[in-house]
Formats: C-alpha cells, sequence, structure tokens
C-alpha cells in the first residue's frame, strides 16, 4: 500500500493512538522512520487489554504491522512486550513464520517500560531527544489495539466505533469488554458485575497517570481502563491533592533526598527533567537560576516521583504539572530538542518493579484476571465527545432528529488540520447536539 492511501485510511477510520494523549495515528507516518514498534507493554499495574487482544488477534495486528512497515519502506519491525506475557508471547511466535520482518523485543518488568521513550531505548538503544519525537531517531510506536484498528480499517473498512476497556478494582466480576464509544462508565461498572461496596471512586486510566472520573463519564476513544477505589485508598487520596497545600508541605518538609530525581526514568536516560532540582528550587522561591523551572516541560508526568520516591508523602509531579500549565498560559513553549547526557550508568539498579509497585500503591489485591468478553452490550444512549484526539475537534456532520446508520461519518474535521473523523456506533437517532458532543439514542 502507498503512504498517501495509508494516510488517508487512518485519517478517515478515525483512528489515534488508543492510550494516551489520543495523537491522530495518520500523522506518525513519516518515510524518515528506519523501524517501527508495536508497544505492548501494559505500562501500568492493573491494565491487561493490549495483552488479551495480543493473544487474539496476533495474525491480524502482524499483517498490519507489516503493512505499515510496508508503506514506510521501514527494514525493522519490533513486537515490544513482556516476557510473562505468555499467552501473547506465544501467539506471536506461533505467526513469526509468515512475517520474515517481525521480530520480538522484550521488555523489563518495569514502570514505565511502555512510555514510548523507554520502549524505544529497551528495543533498539537509540535515545529520544527531550523535546522530540521518535521519528528522530527513526520510530514510529504503536499500540496493539491501535494497530488492531488499522488492520479493520484496511481490510474491513471499518472505522473506530468500539473499544477494549479493563474494568478493574472493586467491581464484582473484573472483564476486559468490547464496547462502543460514547457508553457510560456506569454502565462498564454493571457490565462487571456492580460495585462491591458503596460510593467507590472511579479511576479512568492506570493508577500512576490516570484521573478521577464519574460514573456519568463516557468511554472515547483513548479510554483503556476503569478502576474502582475505595474513597479511602492511597490512590484514591494521591488523586485529590490540593496545589496550595501540597506546595506549603514541600516548603516545609522538603529534605533534598533527591530520590525523585534518582528514580525518573527521563532522568535517568539522559533528559533534563530534575524533580529534585525544582523542588529545591520552588520550595525555596530562588530565581538566581532559571533552568529548573523550564526543565520541568519535559516531565512526562509518570508519577513515580511523588507515588513512589518520596518517603515524606510530597507531590512533585503534581506540583510540576501545575507550573508547566502556567508556563504554557503565559506562552512559554520548550525550546526544542535539547541535548542528551549519557544515560546513566545507575539506571539498570533504579528501574521499579511492576510488582512492587503494585504492592506499594495499595493493588495487589486487584491484580487478577480480567478475562476479555467481545460479546455484544445493550445500550440506549451514546454520548460521542467531539474532541477524543490531539488536534482539532470534530464538528457534527448530521442534524438533531437525523436517523444515522452503524459507522456512518457523524463528525468530521478538515482535512488542512490535524484531526480525524468520528462515526456513528450504531443505528439510532440523534438527539442533542452541542460544540462539545453528540447525543445518539439507539
Amino acid at each position: 500500500m502507498e503512504l498517501a492511501r495509508l494516510n488517508e485510511i487512518l485519517r478517515d477510520s478515525g483512528i489515534v493512538g488508543c492510550g494516551g494523549a489520543g495523537f491522530p495515528s495518520y500523522a506518525k507516518l513519516n518515510k524518515a522512520a528506519d523501524t517501527v514498534i508495536l508497544n505492548c507493554a501494559e505500562c501500568e499495574p492493573l491494565l491487561k487489554l493490549h495483552r488479551l487482544v495480543m493473544e487474539k488477534y496476533a495474525y491480524e495486528i502482524m499483517t498490519a504491522l507489516e503493512e505499515v512497515a510496508d508503506a514506510l519502506e521501514a527494514d525493522n519491525v519490533i513486537i515490544a512486550i513482556k516476557q510473562s506475557y505468555t499467552g501473547a508471547v506465544d501467539a506471536v511466535r506461533a505467526n513469526l513464520s509468515s512475517f520474515k520482518r517481525i521480530k520480538i523485543g522484550f521488555l523489563p518488568e518495569v514502570y514505565p517500560a511502555g512510555d514510548e521513550v523507554v520502549t524505544i531505548y529497551e528495543t533498539t538503544g537509540r535515545v529520544v531527544p527531550p523535546g522530540s519525537i521518535p521519528i528522530a531517531v527513526g520510530c514510529v510506536v504503536y499500540n496493539v489495539e491501535t494497530v488492531l484498528n488499522i488492520y479493520r480499517a484496511i481490510h474491513e473498512n471499518k472505522p473506530v466505533t468500539e473499544k477494549y476497556v479493563t474494568v478493574c478494582g472493586e467491581v464484582n466480576d473484573p472483564v476486559t469488554l468490547k464496547v462502543p464509544v460514547g457508553i457510560s462508565f456506569r454502565e462498564l461498572v454493571d457490565l462487571a458485575g456492580g460495585s462491591k461496596i458503596p460510593d467507590p471512586v472511579y479511576l479512568s486510566g492506570g493508577p500512576m497517570m490516570g484521573k478521577l472520573a464519574r460514573p456519568d463519564d463516557v468511554v472515547v476513544k483513548t479510554s483503556s481502563d476503569i478502576i474502582l477505589l475505595q474513597p479511602d485508598s492511597f490512590v484514591a487520596n494521591a488523586l485529590q491533592h490540593h496545589v496550595k497545600l501540597q506546595f506549603a508541605r514541600a516548603k516545609a518538609v522538603c529534605c533534598d533526598c533527591r530520590l525523585c530525581s534518582d528514580l525518573c526514568p527521563r532522568h535517568l536516560l539522559g533528559h533534563p527533567i530534575s524533580p529534585a532540582d525544582f523542588m529545591s528550587y520552588g520550595v525555596s522561591l530562588k530565581v538566581d537560576n532559571m533552568k529548573p523551572f523550564l526543565d520541568t516541560l519535559y516531565c512526562c508526568g509518570c508519577g513515580i516521583c511523588e507515588l513512589y520516591a518520596c518517603n515524606q508523602g510530597l507531590t512533585p509531579r503534581t506540583l510540576i504539572s501545575e507550573y508547566k500549565k502556567e508556563l504554557r498560559k503565559n506562552g512559554v513553549a520548550m525550546a526544542g530538542p535539547a541535548e542528551v547526557r549519557p544515560v546513566s550508568a545507575q539506571r539498570s539498579h533504579r528501574l521499579i518493579s511492576k510488582e512492587r509497585l503494585t504492592a506499594r500503591l495499595g493493588l495487589a489485591k486487584y491484580d487478577g484476571p480480567a478475562p476479555l468478553d467481545e460479546s455484544p452490550v445493550r445500550f440506549g444512549r451514546l454520548k460521542l465527545m467531539l474532541s477524543q484526539h490531539i488536534g482539532v475537534p470534530c464538528t457534527a456532520a448530521v442534524s438533531v432528529g437525523d436517523k444515522v446508520t452503524k459507522d456512518q461519518l457523524i463528525a468530521s474535521t478538515p482535512k488542512t488540520s490535524l484531526g480525524v473523523n468520528l462515526h456513528s456506533p450504531a443505528d439510532g437517532t440523534v438527539e442533542e447536539i452541542t460544540d462539545k458532543f453528540i447525543v445518539l439514542r439507539t
């Protein structure tokens, strides 16, 4: 397939990264790449869906990987995966003979192995320059579900209207579901047997980088898991910081131990971010050196500094995030790729075991099976957000009262802008349209 045609298919089919920020997948396609990497790391504790999807659809995913590599004229294809994902690894190995270009790259059982900068280093030895993106070192990285969506778009002419989501934590029947985009989190919990406890805290995304959510929030193209937690749990409390209070606490008790920088995965790879320097300068209000403040823009927000490293319960990530927000609000942007320091000689000794992290977060009791269930689900109403990706939000292409059919285009972005299309997950009637969402009654 020619690159221009693949680009068009991905854009028109609404394909974005199925985790994280939702970068439009077509925009990653670049013939400067010599390596295509499939990220099957399950970066955060409790996430299950990528290994389960890989186990079931290995051939389809590997087919799409080859097609992407062909379009890019890339020589190497690496499936980055952990050895403990035995079912997925076995499925890949069973199909390797059909794909001469594809190799397995085993990742360590650490967090955040799924961070694309870490994934690239572990599988190729290349370090993405600070402030740059994977193509700077000749790599394109997609996750498992994104590549399955590419296969379905190419071979089945199917746009993205469904999402795999793991539902776990304080639910009766942890499960990984295939559900329509736009279904509510409450309905997902019901499909997982309901909550074990009254008034649980809803977490959307992993426990390290996820956000507090509400039962009426809905699945979008980047949803990966819904975790129900006890209101007084460590993770639930950690997500409800009061910034001014945390700043005051840091001023009072930060002992400048530097463990937050010693364990920072980007710092260990030579990137300039140093939570310890930021805390030291920030809490003392010193302004003789602005570098620790400007270097906050290189933080990836993994959360190790505050959820694992700090022995005093301080919140470097939260304070750094607030500072980054203010920098951007005032027009201060990342200067661009910065000089890379050598990878730390101590890095291999400072990697954080995912098993240990899960235990430290108090989540080990939830780390059990969440089997894949692709049975059709019942729903009566879908709320389809018009902004589900980085770039320009979609604009509705339908009107209130219109009858729509499954897979029909219902919203789009201009071809000249960064963005993708939105399609209907079901037959139904358009009930409401705002500048934020479309409500579909089925």
